[in-house]
């Protein structure tokens, strides 16, 4: 059990940052040790420039490797379920307006080998997925241009997207109905001494102590890391949605990842609207840009690429767009997790590469258990840990979007 013996402006457990993963951690935290003092500091409870609130909100099965199939898949229930396992006594049923849609990646004939291989790792989980010819796409997507391709990944079941905001708001009031105090207010600053931190400074001027702290900042958390002295490879990289509206009603689409990049997905039930995004060439891919939706690369590349791909998207009209951080690890691509062994009680939860949602229950609870039990008890972590930095491992995703 962690304790903390100071002063009453003090708690077990601090967590620096709100948005889900730090809700998430809070939860479960709770969960495990309903005693414990959790306070978590958020400097902006309407999320508006939080990841968790801008992303498109998805879940898929499709990995390459094993853990995130596994992560996915314990996140899923909290995404489709959480009327039941979010529940507050005497609130109204939370919702998180989860639609099952699939995911159906692309792939020329370059690519296929690491399509395959993927699938066989998602099989190997019992990911309901399936592996589809041209001939198979073309028949089950007639608004689909199949030139280029050599097959595709389908998720037949347990994918699709949600509201990441409902997500967030869902899960920060469960963990305050079990006793998660949020407080607004930034860290400025972490006092430490002996490999430890003994207190965190508040901008509006606190200085709370705690037995253990949580760096669950998203793309700030480079910032947070480095008030204690640790490098932290997660960087804010800007990701720009566009909301469209065709011309033309070519029905319901899964989330399409294109040989290039770019994806795009149904949105409503019109079948006339949907979403887009891309991700830029890494030359173009500054860290920590204005939240501003990058509008010019709509005609530029995204309508070209889209039309492409789908003659029904050459009339395509921009109805608004809106920019979000997308918590960015170069190193590998996955999540940093645990503890650094430059600091003994400061947790990391950072760095999910564009998963982070999908994955954050698995993550919050594997934190929890890490810090209340010293170990992951259920679902086995420990290759994400933040220590692969120091001993210069890497667990690497390579179906990242």
């Amino acid at each position: 059990m962690l304790t903390n013996p100071e002063h009453a402006n003090s708690a077990d457990l601090l967590i620096i940052g709100g948005g889900v993963m730090g809700c998430a951690t809070a939860l479960f935290a709770l969960q495990l040790d309903p005693t414990l003092r959790v306070r978590v500091l958020e400097p902006d409870p309407t999320y508006a420039r939080a990841s968790s609130a801008l992303s498109a909100g998805s879940i898929r099965q499709q990995f390459s490797t094993p853990l995130n199939v596994q992560m996915s898949q314990f996140g899923l229930a909290y995404v489709a379920q959480p009327e039941t396992l979010l529940a507050v006594p005497g609130e109204p049923p939370p919702t998180t307006g989860f639609i099952e849609g699939g995911y159906l990646f692309l792939a020329t004939a370059a690519g296929m080998p690491v399509l395959e291989a993927n699938h066989a790792v998602q099989r190997a989980q019992d990911a309901p997925v399936a592996l589809l010819s041209p001939a198979q796409l073309q028949q089950r997507f007639a608004w689909l241009n199949v030139e280029g391709l050599a097959g595709a990944s389908l998720g037949l079941g347990g994918e699709g997207w949600f509201d990441g905001y409902m997500y967030t708001r869902a899960l920060r009031a469960k963990a305050q109905s079990l006793g998660a105090v949020f407080t607004t207010d930034r860290v400025v600053a972490l006092e430490h001494e002996a490999g430890c931190i003994r207190h965190a400074v508040t901008h509006g001027g606190e200085r709370m102590a705690a037995a253990a702290f949580v760096n669950a900042a998203g793309p700030w958390a480079r910032s947070v890391a480095a008030m204690a002295g640790i490098e932290l490879p997660v960087f804010a990289r800007r990701r720009t949605v566009f909301a469209l509206r065709c011309a033309s009603t070519i029905g319901h689409t899964p989330l399409v990842i294109d040989t290039s990049g770019l994806w795009f997905r149904s949105e409503g039930h019109s079948g006339s609207q949907f979403i887009a995004g891309w991700g830029p060439n890494e030359e173009d891919d500054a860290d920590d840009l204005p939240l501003e939706p990058e509008l010019q690369a709509f005609e530029a590349h995204v309508w070209p690429t889209l039309a492409a791909r789908v003659p029904a998207f050459e009339a395509l009209r921009v109805e608004h767009a809106w920019a979000g951080y997308y918590e960015f690890n170069p190193i590998d691509h996955n999540a940093l997790l645990g503890l650094h062994p430059a600091c003994g009680n400061l947790y990391f939860i950072n760095g999910f590469s564009g998963h982070g949602l999908q994955h954050a229950a698995a993550a919050g609870r594997g934190l929890a258990e890490l810090i209340v039990h010293g170990a992951y008890r259920s679902l086995d972590l420990s290759p994400l840990t933040v220590a692969r930095l120091v001993d210069g491992r890497r667990y690497i995703e390579r179906n990242v979007i």
